[in-house]
């Protein structure tokens, strides 16, 4: 797929089937994250893959409107070593497009609850968990691009001055 036509064909995704995505789909998704641009090359993040059917409810009660990591395929929390979030978002950006490339669907969720992520994901207590990416095979097709389904770019790019 080309880079453009991904960006413009990409889709939330929260509902995903029960297929699981073979281990070297993973790590391609994986692998795009850690190529991600980062600040200086700081590269501050660390991936915690998770598959178990178990720690995926669990983790899924630690954010609001998060229950769609239950029913994922695999969930990548993205933790981070500095607060640095558009590295992270870098990431998280290059994980999903990549992912769609493969065939595989994404949606994000906010881990509000940090306590809660901490224990699941057993992180240590210095590193920041506040993004999950579920992944899986959509159990729905996303709904194609909608003519007018984003702001014009007359509307929010302004040349030289506000």
């Amino acid at each position: 797929m080309e880079t453009l036509e991904a960006i413009r064909t990409k889709r939330a995704v929260r509902q995903f089937t029960s297929e699981p995505v073979p281990d070297e789909v993973i790590e391609k998704i994986l692998d795009a994250g850690r190529r991600a641009q980062s600040s200086k090359n700081s590269q501050p993040w660390h991936f915690v893959l998770i598959k178990d059917r178990e720690r995926l409810k669990e983790l899924s009660q630690c954010g609001r409107y998060a229950e769609h990591i239950a029913d994922s395929a695999f969930t990548v929390v993205i933790l981070q070593t500095v607060d640095w979030a558009f590295d992270i978002g870098q990431a998280a950006a290059y994980m999903q497009l990549a992912a769609w490339d493969l065939g595989v669907s994404s949606g994000l969720a906010s881990l509000h609850d940090q306590e809660c992520a901490q224990k699941v994901v057993q992180a240590p207590a210095d590193l920041n968990l506040q993004i999950a990416i579920a992944f899986g095979y959509a159990a729905n097709p996303p709904h194609p691009p909608k003519p007018g389904g984003r702001r014009k770019l007359d509307q929010i790019v302004h040349p030289e001055v506000w």
